[in-house]
């Protein structure tokens, strides 16, 4: 396998790419950010520098991803999803004499995307929070707390309704009351599960 990189990117200097990634046209992937194996980066995508981003991860066209953001191996990120670093940005200086720089500061606050996990098409994603293992978060979908794993998360703010499987399938919505426990198999693939007052675990 080799890296496939369209002759319209832009790649800086010290960017590592893994075997087997494409990245396609009008990509701008800025310094230091690393990208694993056989990972695809879809048309028009921006990657500030210093992201770490793990391997087999799809990042769809239109995406925005700033500085300290990491993504584990195998996420699925959509079309149009935006990442933010700040919760309180400001162009200029208190005088709007002077531009406020954009380099990491103790503003800048990350956001951690964790294995298996899915975003869909033009969600925005809060900082100083982390998405978890295999969860799926709903198309137009404003995240400005973390996501559990497995947690099925739509809305605007985003709020878990139910929980999926690895392969993607809905397992169940999550009942009103506060406190139950169930055990489930995946109609799609068979895997097993317990869900016990929302927190779910693999069998």
């Amino acid at each position: 396998m080799t890296v496939r990189i369209h002759p319209t990117a832009i790649v800086e200097e010290s960017v590592v790419i893994g075997d087997g990634t494409s990245v396609w046209d009008n990509v701008h992937i800025r310094y230091s950010t690393h990208i694993g194996e056989q990972c695809i980066v879809g048309e028009k995508t921006y990657i500030a520098y210093g992201v770490q981003i793990g391997n087999r991860v799809k990042i769809n066209a239109f995406v925005y991803i700033c500085n300290a953001v990491t993504i584990e191996d195998g996420v699925m990120i959509s079309a149009g999803t935006i990442f933010t670093n700040d919760r309180f940005p400001r162009s200029a200086t208190v005088d709007l004499k002077h531009l406020r720089t954009s380099d990491p500061d103790e503003h800048t606050l990350p956001t951690l995307v964790q294995e298996g996990a899915t975003i869909g098409a033009n969600c925005t994603i809060g900082n100083d929070l982390s998405i978890g293992r295999f969860a799926m978060i709903g198309m137009g979908a404003v995240v400005t707390k973390s996501i559990p794993d497995f947690h099925l998360a739509i809305g605007n703010p985003a709020r878990s309704v139910g929980c999926v499987c690895r392969c993607g399938q809905l397992l169940m919505r999550f009942p009103e009351e506060a406190e139950f426990e169930q055990q489930m198999s995946c109609s799609a693939c068979g895997l097993k599960y317990i869900v016990k007052n929302r927190k779910v675990t693999e069998l």
